[in-house]
Parts: structure tokens; C-alpha cells; sequence
């Protein structure tokens, strides 16, 4: 990143090849619609290179990139919600994402409904965390609250989950 802000362009491509698979996951997740978070990527690498100049060195990259996705994301769904859009069922089928290797599909598929039961404050928490393996610091950080707040957030995100899935066998959510 520090190599991109000083103007080295072949360092942004280094940056998208490390970031754009798992961004697109986090966003595909958060508005559950793949079109919609194939072009919130595009804004997101776009806001990255717009806002290079107000990166501070020693800020965790993919911190600050899950930040600026996580608001793209957040933008997207207000603009939705204030259309008063909402996927229909079979769009919301096309939507899916890929369970992970050897996953159960109907597991993947119930997994999946639930995290969309979530409020999007819990939801953002519980996929940095869990899919995208960000520490509760890097979570506060990429929304902007305390870590504190990230940990209340996934917490309860968790135990929603637990109640949504109920005495199903999912594993360990949490």
C-alpha cells in the first residue's frame, strides 16, 4: 500500500490480486446479490485508489479496505431499502455464495439464510470476523467503532445465529 500511495501502479494490481476475491465475498454476503457486489467491488477498488492519499502508513491494509467495501456495501443497501426493492426469492437463489469446498450444500444454504436474518451490524461483524478471519481490532477499524462494540456486535450475531439454526448440526458457530 505504501508502494501504491508513493505512485508505483504496479503495486495497486498486486493489492486488487490480494484483496478482490475476499471483498467480493464479504459483499456478496452483505447484499446477497452477485451483480450488485461485482460492481461494489469495482467502487470499492475505486474509493481505494481516490483515498490513497489519506491512507497513514502502519494502518492495516485489509482493514482499511474491508472499511471502505463495508461502506460501499452499507450505501447500497440504504439506496435499496429507500426504493423499497427487495429480492424475490428466485433472485435471492441466484445470489448465493459458493459453500466452501466439501461443505454440505443445504448446510451452506441454511447458513447463508440465517446470516441474512441478521441485523446488517451483526452480519458485517460475524463475516469479518469468522469468513474473513479479521481480529476484533481490524473490525472496529474498518467500521469505525470500538473494538468493544465489534465484539458486542459479533457476539450477538453468533448467539442470533445459534437461535436461527437451532438443534440442526452446523458445528461450532462461534
Amino acid at each position: 500500500m505504501e508502494r501504491f500511495c508513493r505512485g508505483d501502479e504496479n503495486a495497486f494490481e498486486i493489492l486488487y490480486a490480494r484483496y478482490a476475491s475476499v471483498v467480493l465475498a464479504f459483499l456478496t454476503r452483505m447484499v446477497r446479490d452477485v451483480a450488485l457486489a461485482e460492481d461494489l467491488l469495482q467502487v470499492t477498488f475505486l474509493s481505494v485508489v481516490r483515498a490513497r492519499g489519506r491512507y497513514q502508513p502502519g494502518t492495516a491494509v485489509r482493514a482499511w479496505v474491508f472499511a471502505i467495501a463495508a461502506n460501499a456495501g452499507r450505501d447500497a443497501l440504504r439506496r435499496r431499502r429507500a426504493r423499497r426493492e427487495d429480492l424475490s426469492p428466485t433472485a435471492a437463489a441466484d445470489a448465493s455464495v459458493a459453500p466452501a469446498q466439501g461443505a454440505d450444500p443445504g448446510v451452506a444454504r441454511a447458513l447463508q439464510d440465517a446470516l441474512m436474518r441478521l441485523p446488517l451490524e451483526q452480519r458485517e461483524a460475524v463475516v469479518l470476523h469468522k469468513m474473513h478471519d479479521l481480529s476484533f481490532e481490524d473490525i472496529a477499524n474498518a467500521l469505525g467503532i470500538t473494538v468493544s462494540a465489534a465484539k458486542v456486535r459479533a457476539h450477538r450475531g453468533y448467539h442470533r445465529l445459534r437461535e436461527l439454526l437451532g438443534a440442526q448440526d452446523f458445528g461450532e458457530i462461534s
